[in-house]
């Protein structure tokens, strides 16, 4: 499914401010909040939909990727629920946005109440990476091995943070939920707010005795191997989203993302811009005189490209479907060639005799026509 641009979802304008956006979020989250709309998942969608746009709006750095790629910029395969940057479930939302909106937890609007205590789930941090590409990786598919530093489950106590299975008790406080449950009255009706428990931290368990191999975090340093499929067609700034390849969790929680940042390696010869390709290429003066057959290099090697006679340097030459692919499409840029007649610098005396020949020649006296046009406006003529 189409995913629907984030402004709309909220209603704001491109240039909204900080201000408007979040007044915009909190207005869609009160409308379609899930105690508001019993059962009604249509509305429980669009209660995720707008945690997700806000996520990415409010965040300036998310903004920026946004404006400048869309829904590609966000991540490299999305994460649970189709949504690329969270995993949006209706207790990630309470915990993150709750405030906006009167709490953590559920509303009890007239007295229909969710009023749902739940266990909370802890998540490990998120782990940020640079993964740096040349020009030939981003034109294909690429396949990336890092080896990441992270926090990973105490092999001892299996990430439980107890000495022994024994020792996990169920919190006396909150009994097992993680959470205690506050009422207050609100213009709403009554406003139940749904808080983490202050002595087991939203676990919902206690350690009698602790793990002495982890202290009863149940992680511990360590490090995995990750493959990473980066897609045809990146650009510099992209992230790509791995689910669950972050962090491991304190007490056996969900594990954190591993986000991949792209970044180009900058290319010999070759400029990009977009999916388009730049280069200058030189020839010599006979062959810009008479003519040739020459070998342009391109990405995946050379290219046989006719010189026509009479070739005059700054001469654009676009060869279509030789620069980068798109980021999830078919299309391809083209690789545009700007043309240089090369002097030579030294010159032997026979050299030198036979060019002074052809001085006086009125062949050999520059004539530059009304069509003779700048660099820039030669590149621009085939964008129109």
């Amino acid at each position: 499914m189409t995913k629907r641009d984030y402004y709309e979802i909220l209603g704001v304008e491109k240039n909204a401010s900080a201000e408007e956006i979040k007044k915009a979020y909190r207005k869609k989250a009160m409308e379609y909040h899930p105690d508001r709309n019993p059962g009604n998942k249509e509305a429980e969608e669009k209660f995720k939909e707008a945690a997700e746009a806000y996520d990415v709006l409010s965040n300036s750095d998310k903004k920026a990727r946004y404006d400048r790629f869309g829904h590609a910029g966000m991540n490299g395969g999305g994460g649970a629920g189709g949504y690329g940057n969270v995993d949006f479930d209706l207790n990630t939302i309470f915990e993150r946005f709750g405030d906006l909106f009167g709490g953590m937890g559920g509303f009890d609007f007239g007295g229909f109440s969710s009023g749902r205590p739940q266990k909370r789930v802890r998540k490990g941090t998120n782990i940020r990476v640079k993964v740096k590409l040349t020009l030939e990786e981003i034109s294909k598919n690429t396949e990336k091995k890092l080896k990441i530093q992270k926090y990973i489950p105490c092999d001892v106590c299996e990430g439980s943070g107890a000495k022994n299975k024994s020792d996990l008790t169920t919190c006396p406080t909150c009994q097992g939920t993680g959470q205690v449950i506050h009422k207050q009255q609100s213009i709403f009706g009554i406003m139940q707010t749904a808080g983490v428990c202050p002595d087991c931290q939203g676990s919902g368990e206690i350690i009698k005795n602790k793990c002495p191999h982890c202290s009863g975090n149940g992680i511990v340093k360590g490090e995995e191997v990750v493959v990473v499929n980066i897609p045809a067609g990146v650009a510099a700034g992209m992230q790509l989203n791995l689910s669950g390849k972050g962090n491991a969790a304190p007490n056996g929680g969900v594990n954190g993302d591993l986000l991949i940042v792209i970044d180009e390696i900058e290319h010999d010869i070759f400029e990009r811009d977009g999916n388009n390709l730049y280069i200058n290429y030189y020839i010599s003066f006979p062959q810009a005189a008479l003519g040739a057959t020459v070998e342009i290099p391109i990405l995946e090697g050379m290219a046989k490209v006719k010189i026509a006679p009479g070739t005059q340097s700054g001469q654009i030459l676009r060869l279509q479907g030789k620069g980068l692919p798109e980021l999830h499409n078919r299309r391809t840029g083209d690789l545009i060639v700007n043309v240089n007649v090369w002097t030579p610098k030294n010159l032997t005396k026979e050299e030198r005799k036979a060019i002074e020949q052809f001085a006086e020649s009125d062949n050999f006296v520059p004539r530059p026509g009304k069509n003779d046009k700048s660099f820039f406006s030669k590149v621009k003529q085939f964008f129109n």
